[in-house]
């Protein structure tokens, strides 16, 4: 039975304690007496700052960001920043500590990447997720892209965190090609069983990233900066099929019309599409990569 219907079960008045009826139905205690409160609406305007910051600093942590909305003249806390942070899916990229561990029955795959050549599309493939704002709220992307061609397979937009819109990326990829090696981060959907099994059964090898190593999956960093600067920035979406139309404009423009520095200025279709033109080596493209990123 929903919380709500058992919240709607419980007699104040009827003799019974209310703890003897939370216990009785299964309820938590604070279940019972939690009220849902309005969100701040100030949120939205924050997290959009923290958005645009994170995209400019992804290295500033809880810290930093909260220097940086205080300097803009908003009165936040740490506590309020990291909730937030941790609303949009934002961490801080710089190595430390490993604190936390994954959820328990997750299995974690190693970094295959470290020596890897990359000589030909669908030899890697790397996914990820970012937040995207709207004029209210915000919806999650999600992308597979090509890392030798740096052409986008799949993306997909979510209004939650939940696995589904990744898995359904990942098949409107695979409908086109099956890569090598599949590379992600340690998050809770790429760990699930529903995502893993998907590409095991493929015979795909999985890689993840180590947690807090910003270059182990630095083009699809790269994109997100791109796709943010490029497009989400310069519009305002009302909702959230606004958004879905922008983006699909633009990842069509990404793919077949931008010229990439980093591909001697071919489009990332014509180096998938058009076969070999040039062996990268991964330290040769993450290097590159990073000089894009730092300027």
């Amino acid at each position: 039975m929903p919380t709500e219907e058992k919240r709607e079960l419980i007699e104040p008045r009827c003799g019974i304690s209310i703890t003897r009826q939370c216990r009785l139905l299964g309820l938590r205690r604070s279940s019972y007496y939690y009220r849902r409160t309005e969100p701040d609406p100030r949120d939205d305007a924050l997290m959009r700052l923290l958005d645009e910051q994170y995209t400019k600093t992804p290295f500033y942590g809880v810290p930093r960001m909260t220097v940086y909305l205080r300097r803009l003249g908003h009165d936040v806390g740490p506590k309020r920043v990291r909730r937030l942070l941790r609303k949009m899916g934002l961490e801080a990229i710089y190595p430390k500590p490993r604190l936390s561990k994954p959820a328990p029955g997750h299995r974690i795959y190693p970094y295959l990447l470290g020596s890897a050549r990359i000589e030909k599309p669908n030899d890697v493939w790397a996914m990820d997720i970012t937040y995207v704002r709207m004029q209210r709220g915000f919806v999650y992307l999600t992308a597979v892209l090509d890392w030798w061609s740096r052409f986008v397979l799949a993306w997909k937009l979510s209004q939650t965190l939940e696995t589904d819109f990744c898995l359904e990326a990942l098949d409107l990829a695979l409908a086109q090609g099956r890569p090598q090696i599949f590379n992600s981060d340690q998050g809770a959907q790429f760990t699930s069983d529903a995502f893993t099994g998907r590409l095991e059964r493929e015979g795909i090898r999985i890689s993840m990233d180590g947690r807090g190593r910003c270059m182990d999956n630095i083009f699809v960093e790269r994109l997100w900066r791109t796709v943010k600067y490029e497009e989400v920035y310069l519009h305002d979406y009302e909702n959230v099929w606004m958004a879905d139309e922008h983006l699909a404009r633009y990842f069509d423009f990404y793919n077949r019309e931008r010229p990439h520095q980093s591909l001697d200025w071919d489009t990332p279709a014509e180096r998938y599409f058009g076969g070999e033109k040039k062996t990268l080596t991964r330290s040769e493209s993450c290097l590159n990569q990073a000089v894009l990123l730092s300027s």
